[in-house]
């Protein structure tokens, strides 16, 4: 039998052999063909199921999307319509997120403002900026 190691495939797409193997065990990957001394081997098929599911993963879908935007491949007359809900609920989620880190950015900002980094004799004014988590937007 040919194809690729466990070893080889992990070298390829960048994934560990234990996410790999976690992977398999969760039914994203096929269960490989083995030789004929129990070794798992990996052809194009797994490589590019494999290189998806990084890709996802990349994106920052979770193992749950992954596995539906896995099955919505195998059954692509029905897959537009759902594989763009996936993406779409994803990226409100980034989109989301993006609005936390901009409000964390300007209260980062704020405390950093507070204080030039050189003692003046008063207290930290980083710290008393950090004890005012009033002005952190509801934010805690």
């Amino acid at each position: 039998m040919q194809g690729n190691s466990i070893g080889a495939l992990s070298k390829r797409t960048g994934v560990k052999v234990t996410t790999i193997r976690y992977y398999e065990g969760r039914g994203l990957l096929p269960d490989p063909g083995r030789t004929e001394g129990g070794q798992r081997r990996y052809g194009d098929a797994e490589l590019d199921r494999l290189s998806f599911i990084a890709h996802a993963r990349q994106l920052g879908f979770d193992l749950d999307a992954v596995a539906e935007l896995i099955a919505l491949q195998e059954t692509p007359q029905v897959a537009h319509g759902d594989a763009h809900r996936i993406a779409t609920d994803r990226l409100g989620e980034v989109r989301d997120r993006i609005e936390r880190l901009r409000r964390l950015e300007a209260e980062l900002a704020r405390v950093v403002a507070a204080c030039d980094g050189h003692p003046d004799g008063r207290p930290c004014r980083v710290l008393n900026a950090l004890a005012d988590h009033g002005a952190c937007e509801g934010e805690h």
